[in-house]
Order: C-alpha cells, then sequence, then structure tokens
C-alpha cells in the first residue's frame, strides 16, 4: 500500500542535508555521486530529457517539523517544487514566495521586503520603473516608486512616505466604519420603531374602525331621531294651519250665514206694498247700509290676508331644526375623535412681518407692497410670514384656510423656536416646519428644504391643516369634492406646534 505521506518513499540518502535540487527533482549530491562510481550513470537519461537540468534551485530539507501544520492560505513556496509546502512569506523583491526553510536562507538585505503570502505582488511594484512603491503623490493620489519622485512625472509633487500614508488611510477608513456603524445604528433602531408601527396598524385599525362604527351607529340613531323631530314639526305645522284655515273658513260660513238672513229680510220688505211697514224697518238699514255700499269691510280684507300667511308653513323653523340638530351630531362626533374646537385660533401680529397685513379679526393675513410700520421684537420675522398665538403640545386637531387664487404662499405648522432671520426662518426651510406651497401654480410639500412635488393642480382654495401630535402626523388635504389627501409628513414631535402662513401677492385666511 501506497504511504500517505510522500517523505517516506523518498531513499534520497541526502535527503537530511541541505543540499541542491534540480528542476527534474533529483539532488545534485545523488547526480555528482552516481556520475563519480558508476560507467553509465543512472542520471544520464533524466539530464538528456531535462536541457533545463543545469538550472537548479535550494529546496528545503525534508525533517520531522517539515510540513508541519499551518494555515491554509492556498499560496506554496515557489522553490518547494517536488512537494508543495505552504508559504510563509512572500518576498516583494523576488516576487517569490517562502516556505519556513527558504525564509531562513532568503537574502536578509533591506531591499528584500517581505509580506503576508501572495500569489501576485506586482502591483506593490511601480508598473514604470518595477521598483517598490514606497510613497505616495498627494496631488494625484496614487502610489510611486523612488525613481517617480526623482525623476518621473511625479517629480516635484507634494508626497508622504507609503506606511505613514496607509495608517492615516486606516485611520479615516476606522472612523469611517465608525459613522457608519451609528448610522447603521441608528437605521436598524428606525426599521425596528417602523416595524413596530406595523404591528400596531392593525390595531390601531381595528381600534378606529369600531369607534367609526360606533360614531356611526350613534350618528344614525340621532339622524332618525331629528328625523322624527323635524318631521313632527311639520305634522304640527301642518295642523296647526289646516286648523287656523278651517276656523277663518267657519268664520266666513257665519258670516255668510247672516249675509244671506239679511238678503232674504230685504227680499221680503222689497215684495211688501205697505210704504209704512217698510218705512219703519231698522233692520235692514242700520250699519249694514255701508257694507252693502262699499263691499268687503276691513275685517274681511284682513280675514283674507290672514288666510294667505296661514296656508304657508314655517320653513324657517323647520331649517333652524335641522342645523341645530346636525350641529348637535357634529359636536358629539369631534369629541368622539378628539379634534377640539380650535376656531378660537388667531394669528399673533407681533411675528408678523414687515409686508404682512393683519385683520382686525386676527384672522387673515395679507401680503402688502408697502412694509408696514411695527416695532421690533425679538418674535418678528424678517419675511412674509406670520405665526398663530396658540401652541399645540397634545391632541388631534384640524385648521380649514382659505386662501387667494393668484399669487404664491405657504401653509403649516412650525415649533415657535424657529429662526426668525435667515433662509432657516423660511417655512419649510428647516427640519422644524412642514409645509403645504403654491409657487407659480405649481404644488409641492417642503421640509428640511427637500421640496416634493404633488402631481396634480389644486382645484379649490381651501385647504384642512391636520394634527396628529401623539402618532407625529401633519396631513394636508384640499377641501374640493370630494376632499383629497395631498401629503403626510410623519416624525417625533419635541416642541408646541404652531399654524404659520408666507405670502407674497397673495393672502391666507382661517375659517372658522
Amino acid at each position: 500500500m501506497a504511504s500517505a505521506d510522500p517523505r517516506d518513499d523518498v531513499t534520497c540518502p541526502n535527503v537530511h542535508k541541505e543540499t541542491t535540487m534540480l528542476r527534474c527533482g533529483h539532488h545534485q549530491d545523488c547526480i555528482d555521486c552516481d556520475m563519480n562510481t558508476q560507467e553509465e550513470p543512472g542520471m544520464d537519461n533524466c539530464t538528456k530529457d531535462n536541457p533545463e537540468l543545469g538550472g537548479a534551485t535550494t529546496v528545503c530539507t525534508l525533517d520531522p517539523t517539515h510540513g508541519s501544520p499551518q494555515k491554509d492560505t492556498g499560496i506554496h513556496c515557489t522553490y518547494c517544487i517536488q512537494i508543495p509546502v505552504l508559504a510563509v512569506k512572500s518576498c516583494l523583491i523576488c516576487e517569490a514566495s517562502l516556505c519556513d526553510d527558504h525564509l531562513k536562507v532568503h537574502s536578509k538585505s533591506p531591499e528584500h521586503v517581505l509580506t503576508e503570502p501572495s500569489t501576485s505582488v506586482g502591483h506593490l511594484k511601480c508598473s514604470v520603473h518595477n521598483e517598490l512603491l514606497k510613497y505616495v503623490c498627494c496631488e494625484d493620489s496614487v502610489c510611486i516608486c523612488v525613481s517617480c519622485v526623482a525623476f518621473g512625472d511625479h517629480k516635484g509633487h507634494s508626497v508622504a512616505l507609503l506606511n505613514e500614508a496607509f495608517e492615516k488611510k486606516k485611520e479615516k477608513l476606522k472612523q469611517l466604519l465608525e459613522n457608519l456603524s451609528i448610522k447603521k445604528e441608528k437605521t436598524d433602531h428606525r426599521i425596528q420603531g417602523l416595524q413596530e408601527h406595523i404591528r400596531k396598524v392593525p390595531e390601531r385599525s381595528m381600534d378606529v374602525t369600531e369607534r367609526v362604527a360606533a360614531l356611526f351607529g350613534d350618528i344614525r340613531k340621532k339622524l332618525e331621531g331629528l328625523e322624527k323631530v323635524v318631521l313632527g314639526e311639520i305634522s304640527r305645522q301642518e295642523a296647526q294651519v289646516s286648523q287656523s284655515i278651517a276656523d277663518l273658513i267657519h268664520q266666513l260660513e257665519e258670516e255668510k250665514d247672516d249675509l244671506s238672513r239679511k238678503m232674504g229680510h230685504i227680499e221680503e220688505l222689497c215684495d211688501l206694498t205697505d210704504p209704512v211697514a217698510v218705512i219703519h224697518d231698522q233692520e235692514s238699514i242700520g250699519d249694514d247700509s255701508q257694507d252693502t255700499k262699499d263691499g268687503d269691510t276691513e275685517d274681511q280684507e284682513d280675514l283674507y290676508k290672514n288666510i294667505s300667511g296661514l296656508s304657508n308653513l314655517n320653513e324657517g323653523l323647520i331649517s333652524e331644526t335641522i342645523h341645530s340638530g346636525l350641529a348637535y351630531i357634529m359636536t358629539i362626533a369631534k369629541k368622539t375623535f378628539q379634534c377640539p374646537d380650535d376656531s378660537g385660533l388667531v394669528l399673533d401680529i407681533d411675528t408678523a412681518g414687515g409686508k404682512v397685513i393683519v385683520s382686525d379679526d386676527l384672522k387673515t393675513a395679507t401680503w402688502a407692497a408697502v412694509s408696514q410700520v411695527r416695532p421690533e421684537t425679538p418674535g418678528r420675522f424678517q419675511y412674509n410670514q406670520v405665526l398663530s398665538t396658540k401652541g399645540i403640545l397634545s391632541g388631534r386637531h384640524s385648521w380649514d384656510v382659505e386662501t387667494s387664487d393668484s399669487g404664491n404662499w405657504r401653509l403649516g405648522v412650525t415649533y415657535v423656536s424657529i429662526e426668525r432671520r435667515g433662509q432657516q426662518s423660511v417655512i419649510g426651510d428647516n427640519d422644524k416646519s412642514w409645509c403645504l406651497r403654491k409657487c407659480n401654480n405649481q404644488c409641492s410639500v417642503i421640509h428640511s428644504g427637500r421640496d416634493l412635488i404633488l402631481p396634480h393642480k389644486f382645484t379649490s382654495q381651501r385647504f384642512r391643516v391636520h394634527l396628529d401630535y401623539e402618532t407625529g402626523c401633519v396631513s394636508f388635504y384640499e377641501l374640493s369634492v370630494p376632499v383629497r389627501h395631498l401629503h403626510t409628513f410623519t416624525t417625533t414631535f419635541t416642541e408646541p406646534l404652531h399654524l404659520g402662513f408666507l405670502l407674497s401677492n397673495a393672502w391666507v385666511r382661517m375659517i372658522g
């Protein structure tokens, strides 16, 4: 059976001493011995078949330590041809890899630079001068050799030692790696946060669905109740009007009967031939003589006027009943979804820029061509902006606003700590504000200076800003028919938020 170790098959007597190996794999001492003792040396055929026999290389001896376990780099000693041995170093000058034994006899000259084992060390030499790369050209950011510095293309350039540049580059890479690790950690944290949001979405959706279902069930009941009240009011008015008209008809019928009786009496008088009886009759003349002369009495005129007025239902009362009932239902709906009444929100004139006019009711901001005379205050904006007085720190809130059809404007929410001067003070151009913008008939939303163009044009001049402080959402809607959702920003709010406007040849008014 063949030996598992190639060294078991070696019978060369010189195997345990330093010797020279020819490229055919035989030792030089064996060749010399055979040539001296035999008439026809056994190596003749070897030298004939191998014309390069004379080119011998030094090899390591096989000893008990040869081939000891080493880390398998896949790179073998250049000089160990017959039996592959793992290399421990590579020489940049020789462009060869060395095992432990060949490393011992390798030149110790400083020019011979040793590195970790490598199959290719050519990239460590200058491609132009075939010299070891020792410097870095700071101007061209390339590795160069001594000749490049002395008389090559990089003569006169600022250079640094390769090892020093290497260490500096490694420090920068370590710093970059640390920064990237921190960024990756933050990204992982955000991903986990978003995943947590995803996990909570079905639960929140179910909660909102249940609340909406309960709300609409309550609304339906209240609408049914309101419908009964309104229909009852209509029925009541119908009965009242019918009764009033019936009373008038009864009154007129009584008057008609009285007139018929009088007419009959007069007809009887007209048939009498006794002049004295006719002359002495007072009933036929009395107060009714004027009625027969002028036609209808004033009482009859008033009677007909009352009939005309009483024949119509009181639609004003019916309308008021409907509106008040619906308003009550909407109040209940707002309380159910925690949308407080923000109708009392007004603008803070002390924040208004020089060319912003604030209306007397503090609800409308209008751009002015001429700067207004106002005292300078720390809170006043340099540009044409204005904030609301009230800051929001919790809950859900909605504000409806109306804008001019022409001009440019921005509307949104901002921290009160926003800058008051410079570009960073413009709503949307910083990380402290979120806004909807119309500029040159182009519609967009802005935060931290990043402008996201919306894919459609506005068809209405009315908009809604909805804020949910706890969930970190600020949404913009166009109050068109139907209502259109424009965009939602999601973040984590850390300060009170104020409603804010920016104007240029435009006006913005808070509704309600």
